[in-house]
This record gives structure tokens, sequence and C-alpha cells, in this order.
């Protein structure tokens, strides 16, 4: 079963433009040198452990900077300038989400620091379910990028400038922990690795800060989002898991601006946002229903609590705190985790095959499959099936012969099908759960002679 590895981003994209204006974040000033750039909404987090925020930005960081943090890189002959490098890679990209992490502000001599800050914040991300259970279906890639300056502009202090290859910096319209980047320049890298559908761009330094970018491939880029975050601090890994839930879980934000009161619309289209009480969620029999009164990892337990998607009235999220309200607490709450983990199986398969289906197998021929390495939260399995009827002795076989399985030498054409299929408890509605079901299935060769009849 083939999946669009952009299904996920591309909702999200129709999502926003279904809310309109409606969730906009406040307006925010814009420099003057920039008002004929092309804007994009970023979100940041002003506190480590804060709740975020939302403005608007130019894509390009010369127009804002006046060239400070756009100058021409040093010539980068001889190093390892755009070389790509494995950090996780689990199977093919056909089949997995594949992550590219830039880094910003490193010199030559300063590719292996990069590589070990990627690492680390990879590991941060990683030690967050589900991301911990599921990083067996996403590929984690490098790239170098050789700054001709060590550090980027704007750290410690506003004045500082740095001349680096993605052009990060600090004091984003004037906002000190936001970091922003040139994304066309983000963009040339990210294209040097296999089909980066999220980049994470890690900027030399150790001061808190980052952002994370959405609606890039309206502007015409090839990957959604992007996060940027600081190399040497400890909260700003969580930057880059909060952005991904956006673009993966197509989860909303569940902090609120006070500014914006009390919601008078109807039903919102957000997994993690409903108008709904508990007693109409129950009633209906929607939204996250299926999870009301249970003990969450966040803290207390699933309900209705006021105010999310920036609202803080008139809308309700399904627990006081979780990842996608603030940095304070590293857990989706219950609902938001089976978004995500059915945005992972939007975006990649679990089960492949190196063995050819577009023509028959025979009936001798060795059949393999691989499925990815799933532990924690997942329980996979594996089943195999002769012209739909279940093989029992062959469950969790990752290779077979038809005629192993018991196809018979009867003249006839068979099918060969396995079937995938995820059994976490994590998940309680039955559409995420047919998301994890995947199948593959072989025509096996009628046999050139019949099998001896019986009398």
């Amino acid at each position: 079963m083939h999946k669009s590895k952009v299904a996920a981003i591309s909702v999200s994209v129709a999502l926003a433009a279904m809310l309109g204006t409606a969730l906009a974040a406040p307006a925010a000033a814009v420099d003057p040198r920039a008002v004929d750039e092309p804007h994009v909404t970023v979100e940041y987090f002003p506190e480590p452990g804060g709740e975020g925020r939302r403005t608007e930005v130019p894509v390009s960081t010369e127009a804002a900077t006046g060239g400070a943090a756009h100058r021409s890189a040093a010539p980068t002959t001889g190093t390892t300038d755009g070389e790509v490098g494995e950090l996780a890679v689990t199977g093919p990209s056909a089949d997995r989400l594949d992550v590219v992490i830039i880094g910003d502000g490193y010199t030559a001599d300063q590719q292996d620091d990069f590589h070990a800050a990627a690492a680390a914040k990879w590991g941060d991300i990683t030690g967050i379910e589900p991301y911990s259970s599921y990083q067996g279906l996403m590929n984690v890639w490098t790239v170098d990028a050789v700054s001709a300056e060590s550090g980027i502009t704007g750290d410690p202090t506003a004045d500082v400038t740095k001349n680096t290859a993605l052009g990060s910096y600090f004091w984003c319209s004037d906002t000190e922990r936001l970091i922003c980047a040139d994304i066309d320049k983000v963009a040339s890298y990210a294209a040097k690795a296999p089909e980066a559908d999220l980049v994470v761009v890690v900027s030399n330094s150790t001061k808190y800060g980052g952002a994370g970018y959405s609606g890039l491939e309206a502007e015409g880029y090839p990957f959604d989002g992007v996060s940027t975050l600081s190399s040497d601090n400890a909260q700003s890994s969580m930057i880059a898991a909060h952005e991904i839930g956006h673009s993966v879980g197509l989860l909303a934000d569940e902090y609120t601006y006070d500014s914006y009161g009390t919601w008078s619309g109807g039903e919102l289209p957000d997994i993690n946002s409903s108008v709904l009480t508990t007693d109409q969620m129950a009633a209906d029999r929607t939204k996250w229903y299926r999870w009301l009164g249970e003990t969450d990892p966040t803290g207390g337990s699933v309900g209705t609590y006021e105010g999310s998607s920036y609202y803080p009235y008139g809308i309700h999220r399904p627990t006081s705190n979780s990842l996608m309200r603030a940095l304070d607490v590293r857990d989706f709450n219950l609902p938001g985790r089976e978004a995500m983990i059915a945005g992972f199986y939007r975006e990649a398969n679990a089960l492949s095959s190196g063995t050819r289906r577009s023509s028959a197998v025979l009936r001798t021929a060795a059949i393999r499959v691989s499925r990815a390495e799933l532990t924690g939260l997942a329980a996979p399995e594996l089943r195999w099936y002769i012209d739909g009827v279940q093989v029992r002795r062959a469950q969790g076989l990752t290779a077979v012969t038809p005629a192993g399985l018991g196809v018979a030498a009867d003249g006839r054409a068979h099918t060969v099908t396995v079937r995938s299929a995820d059994r976490t408890t994590s998940i309680r509605d039955p559409r995420v759960l047919a998301e994890t079901a995947e199948s593959l299935t072989w025509t096996v060769k009628p046999s050139r002679h019949k099998a001896p009849s019986k009398h």
C-alpha cells in the first residue's frame, strides 16, 4: 500500500485555509526594509518552558537584516560543505518520513561539533513519545553547511553580526528569542539529502531560541515546515518536537491570547480543539471522546479544558497542559499521541519488500519483506495469506516461498499476501487503526504440471 509522503502537509495547509484569518496571530510590526518581501508565519516560544506566540517574518534574511546576516560565505572548496550524512537511516526514502538537519554558524573545522549537536537534538526529540517508539518510520540525514564565521547574528547581543551559510539570526522581527534563517539557502542545502519532508536548522549557539516556519509549500518550497533551534541549549529541542506536532500530527496550538476573547464560530476541524463540553462530546461520540476520563501522561485526566487554538474562551483542549500548549511538559496528551501515530503512518510505510510485485512469482521463489523496527508503544505483527486464507504457522516470518506456505502445484494462479498491523493501545479510533494496516500481494504463476489427481 503506497501512502503519499506529502498528505499530512497538504492537509495542514488546507486546514489553515479553512480557518482563514480567524485564528491568525495578532499583527506584528514588519521591518520597513522587508515590506515587499514574501512573508510567512512562524511560531516561537519567548521563554524556555513558556507558551508559544506567532508572527510574520520575511522568507529572506537579507531584507530583514540589511545584508548583515546574508554576506557571501568564504570559499568552501576542500571542505565538507554540502556533504550528506546518515544520522539514523532505517529504510528507503519512499517508505520513510525523511528529516534533514542542517547546521548554521559552524566553520569548516567545526563540522564534527555540528554532527554531535544534531545527534544530541534528535536524541532529545526521540526521547519523547511517540517519536521514541516510531523512530523506525523515519530517516534522519545531516547536511554540512560551512560558514565563514562561528556563531550566529544576534548572539549574545543584538549588535553582533556573523557571516553564516544560512543567515540565521536572533532578534528576528525585533524578538530576541526568535531565530530566523534564509529559507532559500535552507532549501538549497536540504535538496542535497533524499526527499526532505521536514527540515531542522541547528544554529551554533548556547542562547535559548528557535522558531517553527509553516506554510512554506504555498510559497513554492518542497517542504512545508522548517524548525530552527539553538544547538547548545537544552530547552530548544522542545521547539522542534512541538513544530513536528503541527506538520505530522496536524495538531493545533493549545495556547491562547487574552486579546482573542471568546470564540463565536462553529466546530473546528482540528483534532485537539473543540467547542464541545465533555458531556456533549461523549453524547455525540466525536473528537477525543474515546479518551475522556483516562489518566494522561501530561498529568491529570483527559477532558475538555477551556482555552485552545489561541482563544481563551469558547474552545476546549483535551488536557490542562501538553507539548502543544507549552514547553514545560515533555508529553503529547493521549489524543495528540494518537494523532502523531496516524501522521507517521500517513507519511511512511512500515512494511516494505524488495521482491517485485509487477510480475508473477514462481511457486518456489523466495518472497522477502521487512517491517520497520518499532518499539515501546507499537505492537506490530505480520500475517501471511494464500488466496485470502491466513496461514497461521507463518505469522511473523519475513521470508517465505509460496510452496512453503502451502500454495499447491495445481496449474492455477494463486495470490500470496502479507499484512502488517499495529496493535498499540495508544490508538482507539478505528480510522487511525486503519491507517496502520498495510498489505503487499504477489500473484503466483500457475505451475506447468498439475498435482496428481487422487482416486
